[in-house]
């Protein structure tokens, strides 16, 4: 696989990221590929493992290892090094149907479970995979392939996002007519309007729309099944239902003045931001804007950055980072061995891009919001204190409030991204009368089939919260089970 010793010849190479002070000026993207002899070198890079771990995607003491979409890692590498780009491509899509994405999106846990990275650098699986399908698509290797026959069988998906448009597409190939059902008015869900345009390119998420329509799936976006599209006409008119819709439900942070105007939620920022973006370059002014004023961030994750980075590029006169959680050291803790996600410190691009223009890491940690000031109904401060983190003799974190840490800050826009706790129980839930477990997702079996016969999920609305390489990987696995219930039926 690759070249033999090639993890002894060549150094691990970052893919190319466009200068921070530039990037901050558009809404492009911020990241490029190296060039061809570079990246048949990274190919090279993967060693010839006994027993490879970056592709199992399995949960080793509770933390997941690997790639989800069990992805031929080794052999697309393999065919990289050899500079046989068409057979990478081929190897790649027969696991994961949309690499564009997660070849930009994605944390890239295959790293992280590299054997080559227990005591070096990981292969730079990531870069390699999205430049092999950016590739596929400019050598024109990709085109719609539609079904040579139909089932007769009519399948809905409610929901476009990563697992709703896997599950379509495998479905699809399977020759059933797939419909997709979007509340929005784009179709992409997550991956439009979740996610913003310098991280994920809008067109790259509508080039594989349209080549999902050409290959015979129908999207209906504006149709909110349980609002203006009935629930019934739904499962009157399709033979089974797979319901992708996310965990739409966000935590809240219910703090004392929360009412205050000017406290948001990060996905309402997010996807009113995309919106606005495409539908007039920010001309309408329909977005939450924070230019000129002091932002504050509340969370420490991803959707966390993107508020960050997003609000860089709005012109914010301040901002700041809350993180409850204490910061991570730079190497794994005993507790987090390999082939585990590693538990690191890491700096994103919206921190990066913090750095550039404030001179500083924005992010505070071991801090938590203890309510809100307001100024004639709008928010214009919040009140912490910082926490002091011990773990227990089970090696269970607690938090003390540290003695007379309290401190003021002023904002004047305040993002929550606190995470998700599901999906409400309302609307089409409600209406099929779907069982939900204790985390408020869809209860679902090993087929992905819910508590409602002929009504399947996938993605977050039945994992909760994850990644978009692991809603790919649920809609592939709810397609399976629904293709066995309509065979069978």
């Amino acid at each position: 696989m690759g070249k033999v010793t090639g993890f002894m010849e060549y150094q691990r190479a970052l893919p190319i990221l466009r200068p921070r002070r530039e990037r901050l000026q558009d809404w492009s993207e911020f990241h490029g590929h190296l060039d061809e002899s570079t990246l048949r070198e990274q190919g090279g890079r993967c060693m010839d493992c006994g027993i490879p771990f970056c592709h199992t995607g399995i949960i080793v003491n509770g933390a997941a290892s690997g790639c989800p979409l069990n992805n031929l890692i080794p052999d697309w590498n393999h065919f990289v090094y050899s500079g046989n780009w068409r057979a990478a491509l081929e190897a790649l899509h027969k696991t994961n149907n949309f690499p564009e994405f997660t070849g930009r999106v994605c944390p890239a846990p295959c790293e992280g479970s590299c054997v080559l990275g227990i005591d070096a650098d990981a292969v730079t699986i990531k870069s390699i995979e999205c430049a092999i399908v950016d590739r596929g698509f400019d050598e024109g290797w990709i085109v719609p392939e539609p079904p040579l026959r139909r089932t007769g069988k009519r399948v809905a998906v409610v929901g476009s996002g990563p697992a709703g448009l896997a599950c379509a597409a495998q479905l699809n190939k399977a020759g059933h007519e797939v419909t997709v059902f979007e509340k929005a008015d784009r179709i992409g869900g997550l991956l439009m309007y979740g996610i913003p345009n310098m991280k994920l390119d809008k067109r790259v998420v509508q080039r594989r729309v349209d080549l999902l329509r050409e290959e015979g799936i129908e999207f209906i976006a504006n149709a909110e099944v349980g609002g203006n599209y009935a629930t019934g006409d739904l499962v009157a008119d399709f033979d089974a239902v797979v319901l992708c819709g996310g965990a739409s439900k966000p935590r809240n942070l219910e703090i004392e003045g929360r009412e205050l105007k000017g406290i948001h939620f990060a996905m309402d920022f997010l996807r009113q931001n995309t919106k606005s973006l495409l539908d007039s370059q920010h001309g309408d002014g329909q977005y939450i804007s924070a230019a000129d004023k002091d932002v504050i961030v509340i969370g420490g994750g991803d959707t966390g950055t993107d508020c960050v980075a997003t609000a860089l590029r709005h012109g914010c006169r301040s901002l700041v980072q809350f993180e409850i959680l204490p910061q991570l050291g730079p190497t794994r803790p005993a507790d987090n061995p390999w082939p585990q996600w590693p538990k690191i410190h890491r700096v994103d691009y919206g921190q990066e891009e913090a750095i550039e223009t404030f001179g500083a890491d924005p992010r505070c940690y071991s801090l938590r919001s203890e309510s809100f000031i307001g100024l004639n109904g709008e928010v214009a401060g919040i009140n912490t204190v910082a926490l002091d983190w011990q773990k227990t003799a089970n090696g269970q974190q607690v938090m003390a409030m540290v003695p007379n840490s309290e401190r003021t800050w002023q904002c004047q826009l305040v993002l929550i991204a606190m995470g998700f706790v599901g999906t409400p129980r309302k609307g089409l839930v409600a209406d099929l009368g779907l069982e939900l477990t204790d985390r408020g997702t869809l209860r679902v079996g090993d087929n992905k089939m819910t508590s409602v016969a002929g009504v399947f999920a996938a993605g977050d609305i039945e994992r909760g919260q994850s990644l978009v390489v692991w809603a790919i990987a649920d809609g592939r696995r709810a397609a399976a089970g629904v293709n066995e219930y309509l065979t069978q039926s």
